[in-house]
């Protein structure tokens, strides 16, 4: 009795469906294949859920999501979407036929079939979830000061500036050093190099710290290591040397700024690979001594940060000062004090910032 039934469903299956790929398999495994999609999709909505706890967190944490994360996670919701209209749809044309009670042989061999594709969909959506790294360091605020702002616009700076970009793109130059005495404006400058160097994309990443006359080693790498997303779990220096070197050398093309260098410096100690070990990192350093740049860091290129020339040096004042330099008692008072600053940048900002809007005894009082 039984061989007469299956014969006959043969048949039907014969008469009503295209002889292609395996028809008995798809209509006889019909529930399993639909169950099988149902555990599939709870498998991939369980990664997903997980995922997103992940990121939610490095959001948090002040981290960007990499596009191919945030990509996945669109990707297997739409697909989660469409596979629970696309079982619900195919649960209610099943019963459509005499209330479930006749099984449309057609209809079941269909949608077996497609759910077994999209099954095979799920596991292929489930490979693809192996991501190296789920986020990455935000850009930090640090580059790019606003201490001396309308600065870096003056006609003298804008010539320094163009002579560091044309040695950054000079395949000559490595190591580049930028000289001056304390209160010039390297700094400012440097930031505005690094500023330039990424929105031309001459490097693909730019990274800065400052070393200052006693150089804590281990702030160094960390601060280095944050602008690249590298987070140290080692606690010997070595390690963390190795690893911060390695993270470097992952960049083809990187440019690492070490502000304010007091004596020589040891990079090798620090992590930063250079010249033959890394041919595609290139290193700005500043500081007050050209000898430490030239001797001591073997840079191949110095250039200099003078003093502001008188003009430009009133141009800034005037700018910061703003409305009280249209008092006309004022204005000789003015000239006198940003000549007293003696064409440094910050002594320039710092007295006008500290004078504007004072009345005019008090600036009498500070130019004496």
């Amino acid at each position: 009795m039984a061989e007469i039934a299956i014969a006959i469903a043969a048949k039907v299956v014969e008469y009503l469906v295209a002889p292609i790929g395996r028809p008995f398999g798809y209509l006889f495994n019909y529930r399993s294949n639909i169950d099988n999609l149902v555990h599939q999709v709870e498998k991939l909505g369980d990664a997903r859920a997980g995922l997103q706890r992940s990121v939610d967190e490095a959001i948090r944490n002040g981290d960007e999501i990499k596009a191919d994360v945030d990509k996945w996670l669109i990707g297997a919701n739409g697909f989660m979407e469409e596979a629970r209209k696309f079982l619900e749809d195919g649960k209610k044309a099943n019963k459509s036929c005499f209330m479930g009670l006749c099984p449309n042989l057609k209809l079941q061999y269909k949608l077996s079939r497609a759910t077994k594709k999209k099954a095979r969909e799920v596991v292929e959506i489930q490979g693809a979830r192996k991501f190296e790294r789920l986020s990455y360091c935000a850009p930090l605020p640090g580059i790019g000061s606003a201490t001396l702002r309308g600065y870096e616009a003056l006609e003298s700076r804008m010539s320094t500036l163009n002579q560091i970009m044309e040695a950054l793109r000079d395949g000559d130059d490595n190591m580049i050093g930028v000289w001056g005495m304390g209160g010039v404006g390297k700094t400012t400058l440097v930031e505005q190099v690094a500023k330039h160097a990424k929105e031309q994309k001459l490097f693909d990443e730019v990274v800065m710290t400052s070393i200052f006359q006693n150089p804590n080693l281990r702030k160094i790498q960390g601060q280095l290591a944050d602008m690249l997303g590298l987070k140290f779990e080692e606690e010997s220096e070595w390690v963390r040397t190795a690893r911060l070197n390695e993270r470097i050398k992952k960049e083809k093309k990187i440019l690492i700024i070490l502000d304010d260098i007091w004596a020589q410096l040891d990079l090798e100690e620090v992590g930063i690979p250079f010249r033959d070990d890394h041919k595609g990192c290139k290193i700005v350093l500043t500081s007050r001594n050209k000898h430490v740049l030239s001797n001591e860091m073997g840079t191949q290129k110095d250039i200099p940060v003078l003093h502001l020339p008188a003009k430009e040096a009133l141009v800034l004042f005037k700018k910061i000062v703003g409305d009280s330099n249209d008092k006309q008692d004022l204005q000789h008072i003015v000239i006198n004090m940003a000549k007293e600053c003696a064409g440094l940048p910050i002594a320039l900002v710092t007295v006008a910032k500290a004078l504007k809007n004072k009345s005019v005894s008090i600036w009498k009082d500070a130019l004496q």
